[in-house]
């Protein structure tokens, strides 16, 4: 009967149906009164309880930051007081339990905790660095916001003996009494902090997600963009320009994971976010000094903070070495044993001293110090200029997400052909439609424009390759790419768009090649390259290393460089040629200035 207690089960007869784990119907199985006083003793012990913790003075082990005091009374903690505050202000100002991680350890700050009963340090406070799974301990815990409560966890029981604790919701709670004692917070920034958690988690469905915290992605709408065809949130994935620069990109494609059906649409984020961020500083202009202004205050106050936070660390192993060493000097000398321990102990909290020292000198040369005069006046200096601070480089793009979702509550995107339509609901309900163009695909926006291929084209009728790219970079014109004009890459690109050579329209122009000109006159290729460099016959060059067409219906030059015979007597032995004999009279000699020809 206990096991079918325990799991849950059902027991039936001709008579009825059971269950065990009710002490009426275990009467009826059992017919035993040993049953019912078994029952009301246990009523008993728990209304018992039940009435105290009514009342709120069932006293329950307190978590690390909270004490009782001598009266019993629930006060604050003064020897860690500071770190818990400084944990719920960082939780405040980043809205991620990890960021607090992050921030303490760059602040190189410690968090306290407490030895758990039975031990030998029972009670005792240490210090260690802060965990992920301590944050939502704390953030989750309303002890933390005043609020006394008591029944918030069930134990379960299955048939192996093994026991879960499981977290009831909160209307299932046995009590629950707000502003019971001192908090940290109050129970309102309470509820706040568990709409910020549960808005951070992943949940069960796509449908509950809401924008989670703000990341370091440089998607600036990441978490906030809806799909304006099927309602959904719409999700942040990246690509990379040929420049290593991410892109971000939303995509609906949850339902089409869902259904394997294609996605509602996918749009890119570049142009969109730059749209709604200058809506923003529209919105913002009237109020730039005054949201600057608050910047450098809270800048001001987390700084010197974090700054307190680790002086008192200091004063803490300060004080625990001194008590160490009242506590050695009073010893009695001839209690060598106790001596001994007690110079261990000495010893051991003046290396934690000096630990302390140098963590509070590390931090401080690190540059986690209080802003100086210098550096507020910087502030103060972009105070009249919001834009600027918003382009600084040195401004981290969680920052800018954050004063995003400050104005913005989403931003739905529909695109259509070549336009993307995006509808800015602001926090004050107040709605802005944008139109956007859609980006350039990566081949779209390295083409080269319009203008330069028809100047190209038209270049071409009169200029070889190489002076075209002369002409087009004295201009300034550049390829798709942006790169300077060469003659390779100007070459390849008249190839791709079936853009004629100055060679080709030339040929189709009718005019010559060197071989067709060649034989026309009957002479050879080097004869042409003479009398075109003479002047005699005309051509157009047609590339850079010098080759030429030449015009058709030329007539054959005449051979200028023939000599007229001499006579005999007046003739001068010049050469090897001029002697006497009908060898000689035969041979005509030319002078070739400009090659033999």
């Amino acid at each position: 009967m206990e096991l079918c207690s325990l799991s849950g089960t059902l027991i039936c007869d001709e008579d009825g149906l059971y269950d065990p784990g009710s002490v009426n119907d275990r009467l009826l199985l059992k017919g035993t009164i040993s049953e019912a006083e078994l029952h009301f003793i246990r009523a008993r012990l728990q209304r018992g309880l039940l009435a105290k913790a009514a009342r709120g003075e069932l006293r329950v082990r307190l978590p690390v930051g909270l004490a009782y005091d001598q009266l019993g009374n629930v006060t604050l903690d003064p020897e860690v007081r500071a770190a818990v505050a400084h944990l719920f202000e960082c939780f405040e100002q980043t809205g991620s339990a990890h960021a607090v991680v992050k921030q303490f350890a760059a602040e190189r700050l410690r968090f306290p905790g407490r030895h758990t009963p039975g031990g030998p340090h029972a009670g005792e406070t240490y210090w260690k660095p802060l965990r992920h799974d301590m944050v939502l301990f704390t953030l989750h815990n309303p002890r933390y916001a005043g609020a006394y409560f008591y029944g918030r966890r069930k134990q379960l029981t299955d048939i192996d003996g093994h026991t879960r604790t499981v977290v009831k919701p909160r209307e299932q709670w046995t009590v629950l009494i707000q502003d019971a004692h001192p908090g940290y917070i109050t129970f309102e920034q309470y509820e706040r902090n568990q709409q910020t958690l549960r808005a951070n988690a992943a949940a069960h469905s796509g449908e509950e997600r809401r924008a989670g915290p703000a990341r370091e992605g440089p998607a600036l709408l990441q978490g906030l963009v809806v799909c304006g065809k099927c309602g959904k949130r719409m999700t942040v994935k990246y690509h990379t320009r040929c420049n290593g620069e991410p892109v971000p990109d939303y995509h609906c494609s949850r339902e089409g994971i869902a259904t394997g059906t294609p996605p509602c649409q996918a749009i890119c984020g570049a142009g969109v976010d730059q749209a709604v961020a200058k809506l923003v500083l529209e919105q913002l202009t009237p109020l730039a000094i005054e949201t600057a202004l608050a910047v450098s205050t809270e800048l001001q106050q987390r700084a010197e903070h974090a700054d307190r936070i680790r002086q008192m660390g200091v004063q803490r192993a300060e004080h625990a070495a001194e008590a160490a060493r009242c506590r050695y000097l009073a010893v009695d000398p001839t209690n060598r044993f106790v001596a001994d321990q007690l110079e261990a102990d000495w010893n051991n909290k003046l290396r934690e001293l000096a630990d302390a020292k140098d963590e509070y000198e590390r931090a401080t040369q690190a540059g986690q110090r209080p802003l100086t005069n210098e550096q507020t006046q910087r502030i103060r200096a972009l105070a009249t200029d919001l834009p600027a601070l918003w382009n600084n480089p040195a401004t981290p793009i969680r920052e800018r997400k954050r004063l995003i979702r400050l104005l913005v509550t989403d931003v739905t995107l529909i695109k259509t052909g070549e336009q993307i339509t995006a509808h800015v609901r602001l926090s004050g309900g107040q709605q802005h439609t944008l139109t956007v163009p859609r980006p350039l695909r990566a081949w779209e926006a390295h083409t080269t424009p319009a203008s330069t291929i028809a100047l190209i084209d038209q270049l071409l009728d009169h200029h070889t390759y190489d002076e075209t790219v002369e002409i087009l970079n004295q201009q300034g014109l550049t390829g798709g790419w942006g790169h300077p004009f060469t003659v390779v890459s100007l070459t390849q690109l008249c190839r791709n768009r079936g853009i004629p050579s100055h060679h080709e329209r030339l040929r189709a122009a009718g005019m010559l090649t060197l071989d067709e000109i060649a034989a026309q006159f009957g002479v050879t290729t080097d004869t042409v390259k003479i009398w075109q460099r003479r002047g005699h016959i005309t051509g157009r060059r047609i590339d850079g290393r010098r080759a030429h067409l030449y015009h058709p219906g030329q007539n054959r030059p005449t051979d200028g460089r023939r000599r007229h015979k001499q006579p005999a007597a007046a003739a001068v032995a010049t050469s090897r040629h001029d002697r006497p004999g009908p060898v000689a009279d035969g041979i005509t000699t030319t002078n070739s200035p400009g090659g033999a020809v």
